[in-house]
């Protein structure tokens, strides 16, 4: 029996090695390689090879979702399934438009990874997002898209530091994770986070997402 080829990429060991022991407890699916941030994942990618990435979003390294489509530039007949703590239907849009055809929350029971990675690898869609159902036609309607028609070339009313903030913020990076990848106070994030909010008339954290990546701030640029 030819098994399922995987790379698990997750920045938390643990994590990676329960995940490894479920695989590998499977006859038909291996485990073939980790990579614990976006950067390794892409590397590791293109030297196995693998016919499935299991790619958590909220990683060191760029993070998962900027990960995805260079993976499949390294790989394209690798498939990308996303494993991930956010049950939000716009990291799922964000997902998919880079590239990925499988969404599951880690709060998600063991037989419904399994089922996810056979499906995903057999080249189907699989999304396992609670509330999906009412999410969906916004979340994947188009597919893939093309350049959003402006946001990107408009000028932003955002310092440089601010799009920093942003960018980690939408990955899904915690305030102390921002506070200690950018060396300031998470008391500083915070007061970034509402001039944000404020700057921009938003809401909530799903909304600065929506607005980071019609910025192209979770994609790499196409150029």
């Amino acid at each position: 029996m030819k098994k399922i080829r995987i790379l698990i990429a997750d920045d938390h060991a643990v994590l990676r090695a329960g995940l490894r022991m479920l695989i590998n407890s499977q006859e038909d699916l291996e485990v073939i390689g980790e990579a614990a941030d976006g950067a390794e994942a892409v590397e590791q990618a293109g030297v196995l090879q693998p016919d499935l990435v299991l790619m958590d979003i909220t990683m060191p390294g760029g993070g998962g979702i900027p990960a995805i489509p260079a993976v499949l530039k390294a790989c394209p007949n690798t498939r990308v399934l996303v494993l991930t703590m956010h049950d939000d239907a716009t990291y799922l849009r964000a997902t998919m438009e880079a590239g990925a055809t499988g969404y599951l929350v880690k709060s998600a029971a063991d037989t419904e990874l399994l089922i996810a990675i056979r499906t995903v690898a057999a080249g189907r869609t699989f999304v396992d997002l609670p509330g999906f159902a009412m999410a969906a036609p916004d979340a994947l309607a188009t597919g893939p898209r093309t350049e959003p028609a402006g946001p990107r070339d408009q000028p932003s009313p955002l310092s440089e530091r601010e799009h920093e903030v942003l960018a980690l913020v939408a990955q899904g990076h915690s305030n102390r994770e921002v506070a200690d990848r950018l060396g300031i106070s998470i008391k500083t994030v915070e007061t970034y986070r509402a001039r944000l909010m404020e700057k921009l008339e938003l809401r909530s954290r799903a909304d600065l997402v929506r607005y980071a990546l019609e910025k192209g701030l979770l994609l790499p640029d196409k150029t």
